[in-house]
């Protein structure tokens, strides 16, 4: 399951385009040679790949404990059914959710710091910028979170949000370089089957946690092995039935 992070990625990455796109086109250019003009939208992305890895920590860590209470099939099957509500709720009500918990307010303190790494001159300024960047709310990197958590060990967890990061690189990267070269025709095309996407990953996973001997697909679990896996931090063993 961990390959699914590598290509919500890639399909993220033209949502991405969208949503933070304006963030790379303006990243400062500097006044260096052009391999440092490279090297600054390098590191910029670099940057958000280490916060989504982080990120991935802490999900990672909320599942695990979520193992070691036994609810490792319910945790896939609700981060499944997660997906699919952030797939039917519209942005609104994930605004007021963000006010509700205060959210926002940390929200606006991370774009009061980038825009404080705006003003830096040299390239590890950029860096910084995309470590707040991996912050910033985005309805995929939620989708991702959601499949780390049921992940079976947090260097997996870790792992599912540094393939999704990777996915989103190479458009990303070539967007901070010259948009130019993404048409706006690919765009919606992108968005608009996204949550197509969300909709077959979040079945992925529900049917991954109802144990219904398919192999690859909904392997059966055997629950003595999970438990002392989830213990030991190994991964379960599957039996095809």
């Amino acid at each position: 399951m961990i390959w699914t992070g590598f290509i919500l990625g890639i399909l993220g990455s033209f949502h991405c385009v969208g949503m933070c796109g304006a963030i790379a086109l303006s990243l400062p250019v500097g006044k260096g040679s052009g391999w440092s003009f490279v090297a600054g939208r390098f590191l910029y992305n670099l940057g958000r790949l280490v916060t989504y890895s982080l990120l991935g920590a802490g999900a990672g860590v909320l599942g695990k404990s979520l193992q070691l209470a036994g609810l490792q099939q319910t945790l896939s099957i609700v981060s499944g059914v997660l997906i699919l509500l952030l797939v039917v709720v519209p942005a609104t009500a994930s605004a007021r959710f963000r006010q509700a918990t205060g959210l926002e307010t940390l929200l606006t303190n991370v774009k009061k710091t980038m825009g404080w790494f705006f003003q830096k001159k040299g390239i590890w300024a950029l860096g910084g910028v995309g470590l707040l960047n991996g912050l910033l709310p985005c309805g995929f990197v939620y989708f991702a979170l959601a499949g780390a958590v049921s992940m079976p060990t947090v260097p997996d967890s870790m792992l599912y949000m540094l393939l999704f990061g990777a996915g989103t690189f190479p458009l990303m990267f070539l967007l901070s370089l010259s948009g130019k070269y993404i048409q706006m025709g690919l765009r919606r095309f992108f968005t608009k089957a996204i949550p197509y996407a969300a909709t077959c990953l979040a079945i992925l996973f529900i049917l991954r946690g109802l144990n219904l001997g398919i192999p690859y697909v909904s392997p059966a679990t055997d629950p003595a092995n999970m438990a002392s896996s989830a213990m030991s931090g190994c991964h379960p063993t599957t039996t095809n039935r």
